[in-house]
């Protein structure tokens, strides 16, 4: 009996010049960026820390007062206009006359700025103590890992109090140097617990058994496999060191007047509490957002970069 053609179970030609193209494959931040683009979490924070870094970089376009002149005459301790938006008065004024605005808009950039420095250095310094201790393991690492134990046990921000106490004049560079003397600790573990893990993995032992080198496996291998967990940590402990800049300026031993920083701006706020509350609530404000804002982030970046959140 004769099968009709509609029938027949062989696989009908592909038409010329049209052959099916091959399936590409994902990485790991490709999958990742994709969920962080529907990730609510990531699109909020991500939109406040474009505004930020805005107004660090551009600070005139969000005020033109000035963050050091002030008018002591009308604008002692002035109130609030919340309906004047981004205007001189727009948060009232300080004890020295001041626009706090436009302090709360300058005051941005070091604080920022010290955040972003510190971040940058610990996790360049404590990735490589975590790359070397995981990598080479025996000694080199019980020695490390003694050392980060050490400088762990001691209390963070009682830490950095010993160490700018040391310094007859606190800068913003002072301050980068006090944070970063004991902050690097963590990342310095992360780190290393990565790479112990990525140096079992058969791509290594592959590349081994071929010959390359200690530097080829360590960074076209291992590196770009371990740094997640990494920029996981360091995203979110961004925002708590722009808190811990903050946390020492108000206890006066961070960054001082005529430095303009948020932390300042909160301690000169505190003699006012009572008769005057926004001077100290609004830059305060201004920190909880920042350290929001990147520990969302953290948080955001952490669950698109864990596989087994998916």
């Amino acid at each position: 009996m004769n099968v009709p053609a509609s029938a027949s179970t062989d696989p009908q030609p592909a038409p010329p010049g049209k052959d099916a193209a091959p399936a590409k494959g994902r990485s790991l931040w490709t999958d990742a960026w994709r969920d962080l683009r529907r990730n609510p979490l990531f699109v909020i924070s991500a939109v406040l820390i474009v505004v930020l870094l805005v107004m660090v970089a551009f600070p005139s376009l969000f005020t033109s007062a000035s963050p050091t002149v002030g008018d002591l005459t009308h604008h002692y301790q002035g109130k609030p206009s919340y309906s004047h938006f981004f205007a001189e008065d727009w948060f009232g004024y300080d004890t020295q006359g001041r626009s706090v605005w436009a302090r709360m808009v300058y005051g941005a950039r070091a604080s920022v700025l010290v955040g972003v420095m510190v971040t940058l250095f610990v996790t360049i310094l404590g990735g490589i103590v975590g790359l070397v201790a995981g990598y080479f393991g025996g000694w080199l690492d019980s020695v490390l890992s003694r050392i980060t134990d050490i400088f762990q046990g001691i209390p963070f921000l009682l830490g950095a109090m010993v160490v700018l106490t040391t310094f007859t004049k606190s800068n913003v560079w002072v301050v980068i140097a006090a944070l970063l003397f004991l902050g690097w600790t963590q990342i310095a573990r992360v780190a290393r617990g990565s790479v112990i893990t990525v140096k079992q993995s058969d791509y290594v032992h592959a590349a081994k058994s071929l010959g390359a080198s200690t530097a080829r496996i360590m960074f076209r291998h291992i590196v770009p496999n371990a740094v997640a967990p990494v920029i996981v940590v360091a995203t979110t402990a961004l925002g708590g060191y722009i808190a811990a800049e903050a946390t020492l300026s108000y206890l006066g031993i961070g960054l001082a007047a005529p430095t303009v920083s948020w932390g300042v701006d909160v301690d000169s706020g505190k003699d006012g509490l009572r008769t005057a509350p926004h001077m100290l609530i609004s830059p305060a404000i201004m920190v909880s957002l920042t350290v929001l804002a990147f520990i969302m982030l953290g948080d955001a970046v952490r669950n698109a970069l864990d596989p087994k959140s998916r």
